[in-house]
């Protein structure tokens, strides 16, 4: 097979890869508004719960682009903005319902889910995203927001909207009115379908995104305060001086003070405030959005209006990325348990096939990631797409896809030096239920001339399909081989059954390879018409073909259905298969 060393990104154009031309615009960009300086691409993610694979495309896109400005030379950052300071907005589904006592407190004040060994409810849910990023080889600096305003990073940004407040109140006040059309519904893109709350939560980059924008009774303050009695946000500010900078603000805990706010740290402006002053602040030039910011009022289309008119900045160029989907799972939502995170895909997916789905669409194209059977017809594609990669005959954007899925800028990823077909693999661990002595036998049968000497050369995708079948596969579908022969049915069967039968025992030995017992299990329907082994299939012959098949899976498993036949038959082995066909 070809080395991936061997498959360089060749210059795309705008039709065949999204990658490079998002590269181009980027490079372009920062060369205009800041020329000699690294480039900066950005995300954002709120551990509010689960952070789920439609959260991993607001890391993927970027991540992708900086990696192609990186191979190409240049000098590019991704920084992952942690929003750890937002507030706690709900108990997700399958927590304890006490934990709603720490409504409206900063997440990184909030305690981790009971048994987790991390300090606080944001790093419980960080840890794994960050080690499956680690995995899947996104290199990023990654910023805490509660570390930057606590530490005062923002104060000058900070005191800036609040002498600024009745201008950013005007930028506010021109889409306020379009926020909430009257028919109640979140306004969609066009040729958009509509979205149900589970995707438009799935698709957002950032929970923070319905906070609201200061508005309140005693005027508009872009800066809300926690408390400093209940830790919580459940504040409003009643008054501000611009020249001392106090501000005062009563809790809904009963509590009322009055701060300095060129010393107060305990704080951050709302989220349509806070996301365009980070744009500025840390110089974004790329940075994608979900498809929940498309509408006229939404916090990326209004942060447009405040970056350049309050803080001198320009918004980020970037694409709305569309919803990620799951075959197999209940549709993603971070508020829900069960989510399916990148680490849940990483424990059933190698690292470059996880890359490769987010590579191979454009960031605008949904797609379903697949947790049921669909996971084998995926893997039959990306080993189908190394093959056209080993003769040549892969087209200019695949090949583009597959380099960017198996390497970045800074070296390839992991890969199984033996990677036999995953639904072959998922059968045999399902048949053998992971006996290593067993499996060995079977994966050496497979092909003689390329035989598996040890289960190691198959790792890590043997594993990754041992983990899919032990997790993902009912109790029910999963394949009991039988213990004894099925006597009865045995005894039973007609003539034309019992010869079909016989001519498969009769050539297991000729055909003790996978492609052997492939052609085998397909002729002996052949054979039995009078017609060559490789005779072309008619209708009568596939109803034959179907009949025989069920009739073998019914004395083996004692099912109508199963794995590959040529798989089970191997996996069983010729002794046992002679016993069980009543030999």
């Amino acid at each position: 097979m070809l080395s991936r060393k061997e498959v360089p990104i060749v210059a795309q154009s705008p039709e065949t890869d999204w990658v490079s031309r998002f590269a181009d615009e980027v490079i372009a960009e920062a060369d205009r508004r800041a020329p000699g300086k690294p480039i900066v691409c950005a995300s954002g993610l709120s551990p509010s719960g689960p952070i789920h694979l439609g959260n991993l495309r607001e890391v993927m896109t970027p991540h992708l682009v900086a990696d192609e400005i990186r191979r190409r030379g240049r000098e590019c950052v991704h920084i992952i903005s942690w929003d750890d300071y937002d507030r706690f907005r709900k108990v997700p589904n399958g927590i304890d319902p006490s934990w709603a006592e720490h409504i409206g407190k900063p997440l990184t004040a909030v305690p981790a889910p009971a048994g987790s060994e991390y300090g606080s409810w944001a790093e419980h849910f960080k840890a794994p995203m960050i080690a499956a990023l680690g995995e899947l080889g996104i290199e990023f600096h990654g910023i805490s927001q509660t570390e930057q305003y606590t530490a005062g990073a923002y104060r000058e940004q900070i005191l800036f909207a609040m002498r600024e407040r009745a201008a950013i109140d005007a930028i506010l006040d021109r889409y306020r009115t379009k926020d909430k059309p009257a028919t109640g519904k979140k306004p969609q893109q066009k040729q958009q379908k509509p979205l149900d709350e589970a995707e438009v939560e799935a698709a957002a980059g950032s929970g923070a995104a319905d906070e609201d924008d200061g508005t309140g009774g005693a005027g508009y303050y872009p800066y809300k305060p926690y408390c400093s009695v209940c830790n919580k946000d459940l504040t409003t500010v009643t008054s501000y001086d611009d020249e001392t900078t106090e501000l005062s603000y009563t809790c809904a805990c009963g509590h009322a003070e009055s701060v300095k706010l060129s010393e107060h740290n305990r704080g951050k402006l709302v989220w349509k405030v806070d996301w365009p002053m980070r744009w500025a602040y840390e110089g974004v030039i790329f940075e994608p959005s979900g498809v929940d910011h498309s509408s006229p009022g939404s916090s990326f289309v209004v942060g447009g209006q405040i970056v350049r008119e309050i803080f001198g900045g320009e918004q980020p160029i970037g694409p709305m990325y569309a919803f990620v989907g799951i075959s197999g799972m209940a549709k993603m939502s971070s508020s829900a348990g069960g989510v399916p995170t990148p680490s849940d895909a990483l424990e059933i997916m190698e690292a470059p096939l996880v890359r490769w789905l987010y590579a191979r669409r454009r960031p605008n194209q949904s797609f379903k990631i697949a947790f049921d059977q669909e996971i084998q017809r995926t893997y039959d594609e990306w080993d189908a797409l190394e093959r056209k990669i080993a003769d040549g005959s892969v087209q200019a954007a695949d090949a583009a896809a597959y380099s960017r899925a198996t390497r970045t800028a800074a070296g390839e990823l992991p890969r199984t030096p033996h990677p036999l077909p995953y639904r072959t693999l998922a059968s045999v661990v399902d048949i053998t239920t992971g006996d290593e002595e067993q499996t060995l036998r079977i994966l050496r049968d497979l092909d003689p001339a390329n035989p598996v000497t040890s289960l190691d050369a198959t790792r890590p995708r043997l594993d990754r399909a041992q983990a899919w079948i032990t997790t993902h596969v009912p109790a029910d579908q999963r394949t009991r081989v039988r213990t004894e022969p099925d006597t009865e049915t045995l005894g039973a069967l007609p003539a034309t059954d019992r010869a079909a039968l016989d001519l498969l025992i009769d050539g297991l030995d000729d055909h003790w390879s996978l492609d052997g017992l492939t052609t085998l299990v397909y002729a002996v329907p052949k054979l039995q018409a009078g017609l060559d082994a490789d005779a072309k299939p008619t209708p009568e012959l596939k109803v034959a073909q179907r009949s025989f098949f069920a009739l073998l899976y019914q004395l083996l498993v004692g099912r109508d259905t199963g794995p590959r036949l040529p798989t089970l038959l191997l996996a069983v082995g010729a002794d046992r298969v002679r016993t069980l066909l009543g030999a």
